[in-house]
């Protein structure tokens, strides 16, 4: 099926892991910058010429290369139809080519072929690994220079890919936030409105969507951190803290959601508290003083007013008062430490 998709040339390489498909009729550019149809397979190598890039003075625009990955898992009632949605969005974007690629997570209903038969090239899991273990997967295989993120249950709209990429000529991220009327649940909502007011005070930058998983990210940028990403849904949250954190810039687009197909694969309570316990080791990774140092000066206001108490009540300065002041200045000490730790873990990664 012909979905109107501009594609991205390749080479393949022996380090092949999956297979991959190309449908025939794709359009793709060959390294002298014309079109071409492709039935190729593979994985492209590091040398891989890639899209055109005008020459100086010729008056066309850069050619921008886009990978959209998709990771799914036992999507096979929306899968298709996102595909074919997003051929439709991305057919008269200039000055881009595209590829999808969707990341077959284990699933057992069929989604690979449907992903197929709709046009886009087919990574497969050999069992279910996680969704951010997809991403990590659909990240090494894209061969663009800007990378488009979105979910395979038919929640986010094609229709915004073109904005979010173009936004990239600014921005080295652009997030697609929900509004309260696309979030799944009021509970839900809830909890991600607490998410962002503590990634707000983690990153000192307003937080509109921590967990959106709908984002246009430079490639460069996004394989600095691949190493962090965790294989649950939390992925968007490492990747929206360590953009910031490293002093990338960051754009926020209000976009619209649909009613998602299928039943949700996250558990509330079970996947919930796994979030909430990456969200504090992401924010000691990235921030860690922000965490200790209020800490510490609750543990040291503690022990002031145990020492007020005590020293009002029974004249006397306690074993607990000194203990708590003590330990508010461990706590303190244990902060600037980390703190300093992980400026030299980005100077190392910087050099």
């Amino acid at each position: 099926m012909n979905t109107g998709m501009k594609g991205i040339d390749s080479q393949p390489t022996d380090t092949d892991r999956a297979e991959m498909s190309t449908p025939a009729g794709m359009a793709v550019l060959d390294p002298s910058g014309e079109e071409r149809a492709s039935g190729a397979r593979g994985r492209p190598g590091k040398g891989d010429p890639g899209c055109a890039t005008a020459s100086p003075g010729d008056g066309r625009a850069k050619i921008r290369r886009v990978s959209i990955v998709i990771p799914v898992y036992n999507e096979v009632n929306a899968i298709a139809d996102m595909v074919e949605r997003i051929g439709v969005a991305i057919s008269n974007h200039k000055n881009a080519r595209y590829e999808i690629i969707v990341v077959n997570d284990g699933s057992t209903d069929g989604t690979a072929d449907a992903a197929r038969k709709a046009g886009a090239r087919v990574v497969d899991h050999p069992y279910n690994i996680g969704n951010g273990g997809a991403v990590k997967t659909g990240i090494r295989y894209a061969r663009g220079d800007l990378v488009v993120l979105m979910d395979g249950d038919g929640q986010h709209q094609p229709e915004f890919i073109p904005e979010l990429v173009d936004s990239l000529e600014m921005y080295h991220m652009v997030v697609g936030a929900r509004t309260l009327a696309g979030q799944a649940s009021l509970p839900r909502a809830f909890a991600n409105w607490i998410y962002n007011r503590f990634a707000t005070y983690i990153t000192g930058f307003p937080i509109r969507d921590l967990t959106s998983g709908f984002r246009a990210i430079r490639v460069d940028v996004l394989r600095r951190f691949l190493y962090l990403l965790p294989n649950t849904f939390s992925y968007p949250t490492t990747i929206t803290l360590a953009t910031l954190r490293a002093g990338y810039s960051v754009r926020y687009l209000g976009i619209r959601t649909r009613q998602r197909l299928g039943r949700s694969k996250l558990k509330p309570f079970e996947d919930g508290a796994r979030f909430l316990m990456i969200l504090m080791k992401i924010a000691t990774l990235f921030a860690p003083l922000r965490i200790f140092l209020p800490l510490a000066v609750i543990i040291f206001s503690t022990g002031i007013g145990y020492y007020l108490y005590t020293f009002l009540s029974d004249h006397r300065f306690t074993n607990m008062g000194l203990l708590l002041i003590v330990l508010s200045f461990l706590m303190f000490s244990l902060g600037l430490i980390s703190e300093q730790i992980a400026q030299l873990r980005y100077d190392r990664s910087e050099g």
